[in-house]
């Protein structure tokens, strides 16, 4: 057998079994809704306002109050707002809820990378996509349910805005799809071991 020969059977041995339609379908679904989550989240992060209650608006950036003739006045000072420690627990949650979209962000591109580049590592970065969409839920979650205890004594059900709602929503499809991605990974391995059994 020459060398050419023999790189070419190293690489056909290297190269995983084809993936079936419904497969692909899943992850690609997964990309998809991964995607959805981090343009929910950039959004509901740069608008920032997540509490309306009492004619006041509380949110990661600002706080405004609406006056009689409903003219919202916004301000940075969050120490305006009067309450016990927002002003400075907000800085965290900012952190926390930001950090979650680059870390998506991130773990977004390992499993477009992994579906793109069919090599023998696709399998690994996409658990390692999805083990940092996994990271993503845990921060961004965390900086929901902070938020919630900083202006625990403001909240309403129904005075959480769509912006809030949009976070929320967010870090849940990052806690679907990090265990869904994980869990398609293991059924797709454990199928191809025992094909080759």
């Amino acid at each position: 057998m020459t060398a050419i020969g023999a790189q070419a059977q190293q690489l056909l041995a290297h190269r995983r079994p084809k993936k079936s339609f419904f497969e692909a379908l899943i992850r690609s679904l997964i990309i998809l809704c991964v995607a959805i989550a981090v343009v929910l989240s950039s959004i509901s992060i740069c608008d920032g306002r997540w509490l309306f209650t009492r004619g006041q608006l509380f949110g990661l950036w600002h706080f405004c109050t609406v006056s009689n003739d409903s003219v919202l006045k916004c301000v940075t000072d969050l120490r305006l707002a009067q309450v016990e420690g927002l002003s400075v627990g907000v800085i965290p949650i900012r952190s926390m809820v930001s950090f979650a979209v680059v870390v998506a962000i991130f773990g977004l591109e390992l499993l477009m990378v992994s579906q793109v580049c069919d090599d023998a590592n696709a399998r690994r970065k996409w658990a390692m996509g999805s083990v940092l969409i996994l990271v993503s839920f845990l921060l961004s979650a965390t900086g929901v349910l902070s938020f919630s205890i900083l202006v625990k004594d403001h909240l309403t059900f129904t005075g959480f805005t769509l912006t809030y709602w949009c976070e929320f929503v967010a870090a849940f499809l990052f806690f679907l799809n990090g265990i869904s991605g994980l869990h398609i990974n293991s059924l797709t391995h454990l199928r191809n071991g025992v094909g080759k059994i």
